[in-house]
C-alpha cells in the first residue's frame, strides 16, 4: 500500500470538493452571515445542533462566537445544543432521542433568534425535529448538509438557508462544514467590526 498516494488523493478529493462546493455556496454563505449579524445585532443568539463530528462544529462554531474567531470583539450569543449531558440524557431517558434538540429550541429559542442545523445527510431525525420546532417558534433555519440535503433540505422554507456540500462522502462534506463555519465567523466579525478587508 502506498500511503503517500492515498494521503495526497485525499487532499486532491478535498481541494476538487471545495473548489465545487464554493461555486454554489458563496452567496448562500453570505446570506446566511447577514441573517446571523442581523440576529446578533437584535439581541438574538444562534443555537446549533448536530451529531457526532457535526455535534462537535456545533460546538466549534459556538466558541468561536462567544469567545472569539481571530479579531478581538465583545462575546457573541450563541449556544451549542450538544454540551449539556444531564439535559441530553434526561430527555433521551424520560421521551425520545429525536427530541434532545427540539426541546431545547422550545426552552431557548425565540423569534429572531438563528438555528444552524448540522446534518451531513441531512436526514437526522433529532436535527430534524430541532428545525420544525425552530421554524414553528419564527428562528430563521441555517441548514448546512451534504449529498442531496435529505430530508432536511425538503422542510426547509423560503426564509432559511440551506449550505448543501456537493459531495457524497461524509469526510468531503465535514470538510467543507468546517470551512464554511469558519467563514460564517469571519464574515460575522467583518460585519460587526466594518472590517473591509
Amino acid at each position: 500500500m502506498d500511503l503517500i498516494a492515498r494521503i495526497t488523493q485525499q487532499f486532491e478529493d478535498s481541494v476538487a470538493t471545495k473548489r465545487a462546493a464554493l461555486e454554489l455556496l458563496a452567496a448562500p454563505i453570505a446570506a446566511a452571515v447577514e441573517v446571523m449579524t442581523s440576529s446578533l445585532l437584535g439581541n438574538g443568539k444562534i443555537l446549533a445542533c448536530g451529531n457526532g463530528g457535526s455535534a462537535a462544529d456545533a460546538q466549534h462554531f459556538a466558541a468561536e462566537l462567544v469567545n472569539r474567531f481571530e479579531m478581538e470583539r465583545p462575546p457573541l450569543a450563541a449556544i451549542a445544543l450538544t454540551t449539556d449531558t444531564s439535559t441530553l440524557t434526561s430527555i433521551a431517558n424520560d421521551y425520545h432521542y429525536d427530541q434532545v434538540f427540539q426541546k431545547q429550541v422550545q426552552a431557548l429559542g425565540q423569534p429572531g433568534d438563528v438555528l444552524l442545523a448540522i446534518s451531513t445527510s441531512g436526514n437526522s431525525p433529532n436535527v430534524i425535529e430541532a428545525v420544525r420546532t425552530a421554524q414553528e417558534r419564527e428562528l430563521r433555519v441555517v441548514a448546512l448538509t451534504g449529498k442531496d440535503g435529505g430530508r432536511l433540505g425538503g422542510l426547509l422554507r423560503e426564509t432559511d438557508i440551506h449550505l448543501c456540500v456537493p459531495a457524497s462522502r461524509t469526510a468531503r462534506i465535514q470538510e467543507v462544514h468546517l470551512l464554511t463555519l469558519h467563514c460564517l465567523c469571519d464574515g460575522i466579525d467583518c460585519l460587526l467590526l466594518g472590517v473591509e478587508e
